[in-house]
């Protein structure tokens, strides 16, 4: 009789008993009497052909697999599940007649994900990763790995208990679901650790869809009251630049996660794209601080700034639009247009032939691919040269 609060294990159906019967009573007979039974058996419910040999290899396959099974999804599987999943790896099974489609989709699943969070499995990320990366090698295309690491997990098992733990990874895992785009990838591949991989994506985004990870998982977290700085720390490898191979990749992305965790948690040095400078001097207290900034057109994320010249520190996070159909039109100007190259929460960047056009101060109306048009007053910020002889100018939003 089960003991208060320990859980009642489900009874077997009645076709499982009859198969936990048949393996029983197999075990006992001569290994020629079983292949006999055996081929007559697999030719009976799934309509294959096998000699006695590969029948009796088979059987020990799929008591083999149902024991792994078991072992790695910590509760009894039936011997029909086993028997699918090893059956279904082969050539040989042409109608698997012996359990529902909901059934074997339910197991692939149990077996690729992780049971705490919902997230995939080390396993699958192995996987997924020789995939994306021979992708990525295949169309010229660049694919960011990322590692993270949940910042001071154990004291929060330590202080709280590991139930408060569980909540603390699941929370994690949330985060990383409602964050991520479509096309992205993200697995528990070990305790603490977490990883992603992200298609078609540079350092510079890489590392914003991180810093947003982990602003949002911040906010996720903080109503728990830890008392412990509870954050996700994260480090980016992004292929062809840092690598063409998978342990390569790795390996880097593991050790800047680590340069994170011991320097001072400064995420714009997480992806070095050149030889680290020296830190540079504050930007001088005369400049003038910026006005204050109303809300985006849309939420956005961000790359590392470009190295231009500005009167301004920069304080929001932006997303390029560069080769998009972005423009705006200068209601001040004559309804003079100009392309639009990025935008934050705080301004926007637009391209011109020549800046001295516009004024301090001026109306617009933004056209940004997905989203409605938005009239805006901007405040030029700063001019600078490109390389293609236009100006690219940096403006902020204004109330």
């Amino acid at each position: 009789m089960p003991q208060p609060g320990e859980a009642l294990q489900p009874q077997p159906s009645a076709d499982d008993s009859f198969m936990d019967l048949l393996v029983e009573t197999l075990d006992g007979l001569d290994e020629s009497v079983r292949g006999q039974f055996l081929r007559q058996f697999f030719r009976t419910i799934a309509q294959i052909d096998l000699t006695e040999a590969q029948s009796n290899e088979y059987w020990d396959r799929i008591l083999m697999r149902r024991r792994e099974l078991a072992e790695s999804l910590g509760k009894r599987v039936s011997l029909k599940t086993a028997m699918v999943d090893v059956l279904a790896s082969t050539n040989f099974l042409r109608v698997p007649i012996m359990m529902e489609y909901d059934e074997f989709k339910k197991l692939q699943i149990n077996a690729a994900t992780d049971a705490l969070t919902g997230l995939y499995n080390r396993r699958l990320f192995d996987e997924y990763c020789d995939k994306e990366l021979n992708r990525a090698k295949r169309y010229s295309q660049q694919l960011a790995i990322v590692i993270l690491d949940l910042h001071k997990l154990k004291e929060v098992n330590d202080r709280h208990g590991h139930l408060q733990g569980d909540q603390v990874l699941q929370l994690a895992a949330t985060t990383l679901r409602k964050t991520l785009r479509a096309s992205d990838f993200a697995f528990r591949i070990g305790g603490d650790e977490f990883a992603l991989l992200l298609p078609q994506t540079d350092p510079e985004q890489a590392i914003t869809l991180c810093r947003r990870v982990r602003a949002q998982y911040e906010a996720e977290v903080q109503p728990l009251k830890l008392n412990t700085n509870s954050t996700l720390d994260f480090g980016v490898a992004v292929f062809p630049q840092d690598g063409d191979q998978k342990a390569a990749l790795m390996g880097l992305a593991d050790e800047r996660l680590y340069q994170l965790k011991h320097a001072g948690r400064t995420p714009s040095r997480v992806i070095p794209l050149e030889p680290l400078p020296s830190r540079e001097a504050p930007a001088p207290s005369a400049a003038p601080s910026p006005a204050k900034p109303v809300a985006a057109p849309a939420p956005v994320t961000s790359a590392i700034p470009h190295p231009v010249a500005r009167t301004e520190a920069r304080k929001w996070e932006r997303v390029s639009l560069a080769g998009t159909k972005a423009y705006a039109i200068l209601s001040d100007l004559g309804q003079k247009s100009a392309n639009v190259i990025d935008l934050s929460y705080g301004g926007v960047a637009l391209q011109l032939d020549k800046s001295e056009e516009l004024p301090n101060q001026f109306s617009a109306v933004l056209h940004v691919p997905i989203l409605p048009p938005v009239r805006v007053v901007l405040r030029k910020v700063y001019a600078a040269r490109q390389e293609s002889g236009r100006m690219r100018v940096g403006c902020a939003f204004v109330s």
